[in-house]
């Protein structure tokens, strides 16, 4: 199905009082992508799986990919796992000036252009357009104005239709949450007004017909509010309906457009369930699905120990060890996110809602240390009774099942459990 057509009858089915939403997988980890293609086959739905600007770009993001490289990654995994390429959809996320905001607007918008350019040309057919942020030359002190933010989006839009052999759909807004979750701990956030969303909208409108870009306009599917939703190193600020109400009831009566909702993560069901019926149908989730794949490897080592009372012929595999040597050695991704004393500094490089650590995990000896914890965790025959220690919620899924149980599957396990509570 063309990613036109599947956001034209999602938008329908939500305009016409259904709760009908997909999750928007943001993760460029090979762990996270299998258990959502997996689950995606296994349950016969569609899988949006996106990559953000600074994940991959055009001189390779902190994961050494291109959009190029990105897309045969997703489309390999895909056959892989035995997933229908119809059933897959694939989205840039943030694609804007976003990596080079602290250059001069020129420097920066060439660049996202570049950016955005190479995304639509590999085939990228979701393209949430970001420029959302202050550059090198903005005011510090001043709101950065709507039409600014939307002159900026209407110039990377007029970029993507350019470059893009199938005409993608657009997402935009002005009011982005900082990708990634928020660097400071929170006790509540206000949801945009409906006011705030009418100009945005009018904004983007008007900016759009200028350039010539009336068709692409007709393709823009979504746009990004904040719902009242945020997470950070140790807080989460669940969706409050009451408090979104204003918002949503306006959204519900515009044509077309839907909501896209960012840092969904660690939400409770009840809550996603609430936020999908009040239109909030592009759900977005990524530290929470790397945070449940480290927590899946914590709790193997902690049964290779167990279970290899002398070290096995291979050695352990020092998985912590390795991680936290390579995040004290580069503190570049999690420096200005973890806050406070040296213990907590320490407590949160391993166990922060942030996640951070998700930025080392494709390193080559991290992933040898992985490698080495799976292959002997699936050397020996796992005992039920252990498996029920350190994955509970899975234990009756692997009690039913008729496949061995191997490291590979309780991680998956574990991460598509966090995939289920968006549906």
């Amino acid at each position: 199905m063309r990613t036109e057509e599947y956001f034209d009858q999602l938008i329908n089915e939500q305009k016409s009082g259904s709760d009908k939403a997909i999750c928007s997988v943001c993760s460029a980890n090979k762990f996270v992508l299998e258990a959502a293609m997996e689950d995606g086959r296994d349950n016969g739905h569609m899988v949006l799986i996106e990559a953000t600007a600074n994940q991959v770009n055009q001189f390779g993001g902190y994961t050494g990919m291109k959009p190029g490289d990105f897309m045969s990654f997703a489309r390999h995994i895909a056959k892989e796992v035995g997933l229908d390429e119809s059933k897959l959809i694939l989205g840039g996320d943030h694609l804007g000036p976003l990596t080079w905001k602290n250059e001069p607007e020129e420097n920066a918008m060439d660049k996202a252009e570049e950016l955005i350019r190479q995304y639509v040309a590999a085939g990228f057919s979701k393209i949430h357009i970001d420029a959302s942020m202050r550059l090198g030359d903005d005011s510090v002190t001043e709101r950065l104005p709507d039409r600014k933010i939307a002159r900026r989006a209407a110039r990377l839009c007029a970029a993507a239709e350019k470059g893009a052999a199938e005409k993608p759909v657009y997402v935009i807004g002005s009011e982005v949450p900082v990708p990634g979750g928020a660097t400071e701990n929170e006790d509540s956030l206000s949801a945009t007004s409906p006011e705030e969303l009418e100009k945005t909208l009018d904004a983007f409108r008007d900016a759009f017909e200028e350039a010539g870009l009336a068709d692409a306009w007709k393709r823009v599917i979504a746009v990004v509010v904040q719902p009242g939703v945020e997470f950070a190193d140790n807080t989460i600020i669940q969706y409050d309906a009451m408090k979104a109400k204003a918002l949503v009831d306006y959204a519900k009566s515009l044509e077309g457009i839907v909501l896209e909702g960012h840092s969904t993560d660690y939400q409770p069901k009840a809550k996603l369930d609430l936020m999908r019926r009040d239109g909030i149908a592009i759900l977005k989730v990524g530290p929470a699905l790397t945070f449940a794949l480290r927590e899946a490897l914590f709790a193997l080592e902690d049964m290779e120990r167990i279970l290899y009372p002398f070290s096995p012929k291979s050695g352990y595999s020092c998985f912590r060890e390795v991680l936290e040597g390579k995040l004290m050695r580069n503190d570049k991704y999690w420096k200005n996110y973890y806050h406070g004393r040296e213990r907590d500094i320490a407590y949160a490089r391993k166990f922060s809602l942030s996640d951070r650590c998700r930025y080392y995990l494709d390193d080559d000896e991290i992933e040898e240390s992985i490698a080495r914890l799976t292959a002997n965790i699936n050397a020996v025959s796992l005992p039920f009774g252990l498996i029920s220690q350190y994955f509970p919620e899975q234990k009756e899924r692997v009690l039913t099942s008729d496949t061995t149980t191997t490291a590979e599957m309780l991680i998956k396990a574990r991460i598509k459990d966090v995939l289920r509570t968006y549906r």
